[in-house]
């Protein structure tokens, strides 16, 4: 009996062998899978500034960085950076400033519960509405 079967496994041996290749390549990719989507912190990078950051690759994902930043694009390559953040409560209507500048770029650039808000002429901190 043990012979018939070892007979008969020969036969489907090149079926067996591609199922466990194609086994072992499904395991493999979602265990890359996983790992990515581990590495992957919450919140967003930030719009990029008009002027181009360091063109070197400081991080490759978030894993590679500390605390709460994220590897955002800086227009050149990739470093560390502190996530988008939204602060409750909206902006008031434009004020206006004394000169154009772009003071903050997002809500989390701004102390406190401040907000990044739009001006006659740029975007400064102010407190939300």
């Amino acid at each position: 009996v043990v012979f018939c079967w070892i007979f008969n496994m020969e036969k489907y041996w090149p079926a067996v062998c591609g199922l466990i290749f194609t086994l072992g390549a499904v395991v493999r990719f979602n265990i890359a899978f996983a790992a990515d989507v581990a590495s992957t912190k919450p919140g967003l990078c930030p719009r990029r500034q008009w002027s181009s950051g360091l063109c070197a690759e400081l991080c490759s994902n978030d894993s590679d960085c500390p605390g709460e930043e994220k590897c955002c694009s800086n227009g050149c390559g990739h470093q560390c950076t502190a996530p988008y953040k939204v602060k409750l409560g909206r902006c008031g209507p434009p004020q206006g400033t004394p000169m154009c500048a772009e003071f903050c770029y997002h809500d989390g650039d701004c102390p406190g519960e401040q907000k990044c808000c739009r001006t006659t002429c740029g975007h400064a901190c102010s407190e939300p509405c």
